[in-house]
């Protein structure tokens, strides 16, 4: 089977970005986005999705870390849709695994005293859910925000930027949800790990309908 690999650049008055994507990799990463905490989270999302990803992005961080984040998930949205191609063959909904069934259900991922779902339909119709998240997002995440280090600090509301970007350009329904938790760093890496295990599910060739579209509609 041909890998399914990408290669995106994004340059704008505030971002440049590159990226090269193996939607059939091993985990491996090669991240700098100049926001630390951003980067351990993106490296979690290529360990956890087992792509093979390499992200740069040189973003006007004197300002702050939001279009950084906001652009490298569009980026990463458009990498992963121009990997997918036609999405022939392709499982189409990702719902990871749960505990209890590893055959069913969706992406459960715990971290410590949290626990997140998520759930991807590479539908070709952008639309995010962000459930039970809204009152975190103004709580701040890495000591470098606490310190005002504009250049590396990271916001809980910039996640749901980042997935906003990546469901507008993988044109895919994102449903991402807090089931409950207190700490931010520990919610939000939840959510990329779901997140990861959700879009691993839903890439994987299925051989039930090899060649097939897994639509109804004939397109998506």
């Amino acid at each position: 089977m041909t890998a399914r690999l990408s290669k995106i650049k994004r340059h704008t008055l505030e971002t440049r970005i590159s990226i090269r994507l193996n939607l059939d990799g091993k985990g491996k990463s090669k991240i700098k986005t100049g926001v630390p905490f951003f980067d351990h989270m993106l490296t979690l999302f290529a360990k956890h999705a087992t792509v093979d990803l390499a992200l740069r992005c040189d973003g006007d961080l004197a300002v702050d870390a939001h279009h950084t984040v906001e652009d490298c998930g569009i980026a990463l949205g458009q990498a992963v849709a121009a990997a997918l191609g036609d999405k022939r063959g392709i499982r189409r909904y990702g719902h990871g695994f749960d505990p209890r069934n590893p055959f069913t259900g969706e992406a459960y991922v715990p971290m410590d005293e949290c626990l997140a779902r998520c759930v991807v339909d590479f539908s070709g119709r952008p639309y995010l859910v962000w459930r039970g998240l809204n009152q975190f997002s103004q709580k701040k995440i890495s000591e470098a925000e606490k310190t005002q280090d504009v250049s590396s600090a990271f916001r809980f509301g910039l996640a749901r930027e980042f997935f906003q970007g990546f469901a507008n350009e993988a044109r895919c329904n994102l449903h991402l949800e807090l089931l409950y938790g207190d700490e931010p760093h520990h919610i939000v890496e939840a959510l990329f790990k779901a997140f990861a295990r959700a879009v691993d599910a839903a890439r994987r060739h299925d051989s039930r309908i090899a060649g097939q579209l897994p639509s109804t509609k004939g397109k998506l």
